[in-house]
């Protein structure tokens, strides 16, 4: 295989699957992992000889290692340019309520995967191996909501949260080899997670002081959903993440850059308080 490639988790919609459009557009070639042959049959129509899908689930490791030896035999002993670990879920709820397994399963995801993923692919990469070519890059998408967490998501955030402290002790480990890790951390995107708030059932939580709160964080969240950026938009960040000579360690893409600056800048009690006057938690 000639071209540059690069294997993204979490492929068949949203951040992942615009990622895949944007590289395979870029003459990357792109491995990319779903959960359904539905899935890999459509976009290997949608994508042609650019893309391969890998068919496993990011919490089993040892599907994820079978497909780290298909990458590794198509390479034939070249260097793998990058490993995007962006699968992911996105759990909610008042964390006094939050049932423990669902709590388990964000961080099985969100955090473990992508430990899963980075030690299946790391050596393909150039991170203890020889290959042929340069290091390539590891860049692990976080969120706007790895720096600044809102109530009732907590799961998430945390997640998030965890996957910056990881990527940059990662970034550090690395050093010898010259694989670098870089962050994307995204604002509103418009894809299915933001349209999964419509679904959730909050009725769980009716009895207790937050059901009203809860109500208005997911009428914001369908609001902000609708008026996030294109998937694609993330690809190109991406791209910039793989491909720049000497790219930043993180990278804030969102459709609304002045409200992240107030969040980074805003002393985090003057936060608080809008954030609870916004949803009704204290009085305005």
């Amino acid at each position: 295989m000639t071209k540059t490639s690069v294997v993204i988790t979490g492929v068949s919609t949203g951040i992942g699957w615009g990622a895949a459009k944007v590289l395979t557009a870029k003459g990357f070639h792109v491995f990319g992992s779903v959960r359904k042959r539905a899935d890999a049959d459509r976009l290997k129509t949608e994508f042609g000889d650019a893309f391969t899908p890998l068919l496993f689930d990011i919490t089993d490791e040892a599907a994820v290692r079978e497909g780290a030896r298909q990458v590794e035999a198509a390479l034939d002993g070249a260097t793998l340019a990058g490993l995007v670990n962006n699968a992911g879920i996105a759990v909610a709820g008042p964390l006094l309520y939050l049932p423990v397994e669902e709590w388990r399963q964000q961080l099985e995801v969100n955090l473990t995967g992508v430990v899963v993923a980075t030690q299946a692919f790391a050596p393909l990469l150039g991170a203890g191996e020889a290959r042929r070519g340069r290091p390539g890059r590891i860049v692990n998408i976080s969120s706007v909501g790895g720096r600044n967490a809102n109530p009732f998501m907590a799961p998430y955030c945390t997640s998030k949260f965890g996957l910056e402290g990881l990527s940059e002790s990662l970034r550090r480990e690395l050093l010898p080899f010259g694989v670098d890790v870089v962050v994307v951390a995204p604002g509103a995107v418009a894809t299915p997670i933001w349209a999964k708030a419509d679904e959730t059932d909050t009725s769980r939580y009716a009895g207790t002081i937050y059901a009203p709160a809860l109500e208005r964080l997911r009428q914001y969240m369908l609001t902000i959903g609708k008026a996030g950026l294109p998937p694609e938009a993330i690809g190109e960040v991406i791209h910039t993440a793989l491909a720049a000579a000497r790219p930043k360690v993180r990278y804030v893409v969102s459709p609304s850059p002045v409200q992240v600056l107030m969040t980074e800048i805003l002393p985090k009690r003057t936060l608080d308080r809008i954030t609870g006057k916004r949803l009704g938690l204290i009085e305005g």
